[in-house]
């Protein structure tokens, strides 16, 4: 096998800066395992965040890998049981409990992360003409001294 010459090997020019290559992600986008002791109708505990220690009723995993959780069994009203609203919760910051709840009767297709996102408008931007309206639309407005008579004829008794 024959060595290249070294006029081959050397780049023809060197950049002033480096330049760095990305680096190529090989890692493909799984969903997250769920923990085997979490099942739906299983009773967690909220380790973190504003229902700290509260318990709470797995329903079902969400698409990222969210768990929807929720205090209130059977959606009778918010806050019904022990304050804990439906809300997604991340399985790291829950402990399952052996306890089990039945919730044969509840519908929770409709939860989704859709259900959970805000709803965003987009704001109208001012060209040139409606920025310089909105200034004409602004006047102030100068109330004369009047004496206690005037106030009092207008309604203004109250007033200083």
């Amino acid at each position: 096998m024959r060595r290249k010459p070294l006029r081959l090997l050397r780049p023809k020019f060197y950049l002033a800066e480096d330049v760095k290559k990305p680096l190529v992600n090989k890692r493909k986008a799984r969903p997250t395992k769920l923990r085997a002791s979490i099942n739906p109708e299983t009773v967690l505990i909220i380790l973190v965040g504003r229902f700290k220690g509260k318990r709470v009723v797995f329903l079902k995993q969400l698409t990222p890998g969210l768990l929807l959780v929720t205090g209130n069994v059977f959606f009778v009203g918010p806050f019904k049981i022990n304050g804990v609203p439906l809300r997604r919760v991340n399985q790291s910051y829950v402990i399952a409990t052996s306890t089990k709840v039945d919730i044969s009767g509840v519908n929770v297709e409709k939860f989704d992360d859709k259900y959970f996102g805000k709803k965003v408008e987009k704001k109208k931007k001012k060209g040139e003409g409606e920025f310089f309206e909105a200034e004409k639309e602004v006047t102030l407005i100068f109330v004369p001294l009047c004496s206690r008579g005037c106030k009092r004829r207008l309604g203004w008794a109250g007033l200083g």
